[in-house]
């Protein structure tokens, strides 16, 4: 039974992912992003309790890279084609936001064969990409506060984004998170070097890098609530641009 528990957990993340996914296809984007979110805890956690109870396996590898498909890959998907179809109208850029489980397939099945991403990444891990989607979604479940950002009628807004799904967003922004996707889509297969959030111990000049990461994150999470979070991703990958981190080897 020892050996199954980390299996059960990363069994957990799937059905979240799947939760998420239903959600998401019912125009319910902020339900959608908290499965997500809860997919990702327990994401972190299974390779964790794999290697502290000594029962890493293979088909514990594989059965992590299927739930993370449907978690990070397909559930994301579906909340921006949702709310590219259902909120803003604009059938088209939903086709644009099925790329995002192609593309999260190609990187992880990418991720299984590469050796080099042992202890940080080459490429946008896909978690990370779903957390920009579901943080974006969990920020808009107040239209009325990112409507009054736009210098629109938040009250009038409120009501057409909610009940009709007929252009309430303006056109402008959906291009722009089309775009967004398109260029998440390639980092997520690109060979781009990201540095990893694994500390070995609590000294900070070898963590240094890391805990400003955190530090930062979290006042843009307690800030920004759900654009903090997708922000935070953002801020990520331009911190290891920045830094010119090289993938450690094992």
């Amino acid at each position: 039974m020892k050996k199954q528990i980390p299996n059960i957990i990363t069994l957990c993340n799937l059905l979240c992912g799947v939760g998420a996914c239903i959600n998401a296809v019912q125009g319910a984007l902020e339900s959608a992003a908290l499965f997500i979110c809860a997919g990702i805890f327990f994401d972190f956690f299974d390779g964790l309790a794999a290697r502290a109870l000594g029962v890493a396996s293979p088909i514990g590898k594989e059965l992590d890279s299927l739930a993370d498909v449907v978690t990070s890959g397909v559930a994301p998907g579906l909340i921006l084609y949702s709310f590219f179809v259902l909120y803003c109208g604009y059938p088209l850029l939903g086709a644009i936001a099925l790329l995002i489980p192609l593309f999260s397939a190609y990187r992880l099945a990418k991720f299984n064969l590469d050796t080099r991403q042992t202890h940080s990444f080459l490429g946008l891990p896909t978690p990370a990409n779903a957390l920009v989607w579901g943080g974006l979604a969990i920020w808009f479940k107040w239209p009325q506060l990112a409507l009054i950002d736009l210098g629109l009628d938040s009250h009038f807004m409120y009501q057409t984004f909610v009940f009709t799904g007929t252009h309430a967003i303006p056109l402008w922004l959906c291009i722009a998170l089309a775009i967004l996707s398109l260029l998440l889509d390639i980092l997520l297969v690109s060979e781009l070097p990201l540095f990893a959030l694994k500390i070995k111990n609590l000294s900070w000049k070898e963590n240094k890098l890391r805990y400003i990461f955190i530090l930062s994150s979290l006042a843009l999470i307690l800030l920004l609530g759900g654009l903090g979070i997708s922000l935070t991703i953002l801020w990520y990958i331009l911190l290891s641009i920045l830094t010119h981190q090289k993938p450690e080897q094992a």
